[in-house]
């Protein structure tokens, strides 16, 4: 039988993960039987949403187990089939990651569709992360050409999506990012205003980039950001709640003080999980394809290498230690 090696869950964090929550152990491999595939990963996503599985709690998705093995995006190459669906050398992606590679069934692996991009953008524009800024945005906040957006972590991987497509569907966006770097980089992707959410007040610094104030939020973080937007909404608002990292780790929760706001000013609040929207994943792939092919979505990678910097760069969710798509390449 073949081992390879994975991280697995030691213990549940209390606040922020530390490396003593996280053990790498060889793992024995499935024998190849009927229908079964053989992936070699290539790259590794880690995200923020991973924070809320290491937690004993009910939720979308099952929480990771003690002991066992974790989970995520992950893509790779296709080594051994037994299934008629794939052949050796396919790339695939699955949510077997945080491992050197896998035995699954065939139905747990999607072959990519034949588009001439790089493996790690079905990871990042092209995988979990643009569909859920594509969905969120446009299906789930309802947002159209004209409106006045306004993207928390907006130099990450899927606010940094949302900020182009916005852009590619005639949008007005300010895009909120920490440090000068990041802010540079989130104008660079054609946002019209870009605010540093660590120089001063967000509440503040929204209101002066909005005077007019805001059609739709975007949420990744929550706290200070939703109290901002709460704030500067307009009539009829929509907000797409995606994420609230800033809570994620036990953190002070938000104030809610401009909460009240949602009444007078008829604010939608709506959370969501871009799975929902699997059946119009056809319209995504469209979308998306087209908008990669002209030039008019571009990516950035923080990268780390090799298995043994999965913890690492997963961490580095947490302090900011990522521009754009945070992965890992084995």
């Amino acid at each position: 039988m073949t081992n390879t090696r994975a991280w697995h869950l030691k213990s549940r964090p209390d606040g922020l993960p530390t490396p003593d929550n996280f053990e790498l152990k060889e793992a024995s491999l499935a024998e190849l039987g009927e229908g079964m595939v053989r992936v070699e990963n290539r790259w590794l996503s880690v995200d923020p949403y991973m924070r809320g599985r290491m937690n004993d709690v009910k939720s979308y998705v099952p929480p990771f187990q003690v002991g066992e093995p974790m989970e995520g995006g992950a893509v790779g190459k296709v080594i051994e089939s037994r299934s008629p669906n794939f052949q050796e050398g396919d790339t695939v992606f699955h949510m077997y990651g945080w491992r050197e590679s896998v035995v699954a069934p065939a139905e747990k692996l999607n072959k990519v569709p034949p588009l001439d991009v790089a493996d790690e953008q079905w990871l990042g524009n092209l995988g979990l992360t643009g569909a859920t800024a594509y969905f969120g945005l446009l299906r789930v906040a309802e947002a159209k050409e004209g409106d006045i957006v306004f993207v928390s972590a907006a130099g990450g991987a899927v606010g940094s999506a949302v900020v182009q497509i916005a852009k590619a569907r005639g949008m007005t966006v300010i895009g909120s990012a920490g440090g000068a770097d990041k802010c540079q980089w989130v104008r660079e992707l054609g946002a019209d205003a870009a605010i540093d959410y660590k120089s001063s007040p967000v509440v503040k610094l929204l209101s002066e980039a909005a005077p007019k104030g805001i059609d739709v939020y975007f949420d990744n973080v929550g706290g200070e950001h939703l109290d901002a937007a709460f704030a500067l909404a307009r009539n009829n608002a929509r907000f797409a709640i995606c994420g609230m990292i800033d809570n994620y780790n036990a953190g002070p929760p938000p104030s809610f003080r401009y909460m009240m706001r949602m009444i007078s000013a008829r604010i939608a609040m709506k959370g969501f999980i871009y799975t929902d929207y699997l059946p119009e994943m056809s319209d995504f792939y469209r979308d998306m394809g087209g908008w990669i092919a002209g030039g008019q979505m571009q990516s950035r990678e923080t990268i780390h290498e090799g298995l043994d910097s999965a913890p690492e760069a997963f961490l580095g969710l947490f302090s900011g230690g990522n521009i754009g798509k945070m992965l890992v390449r084995l």
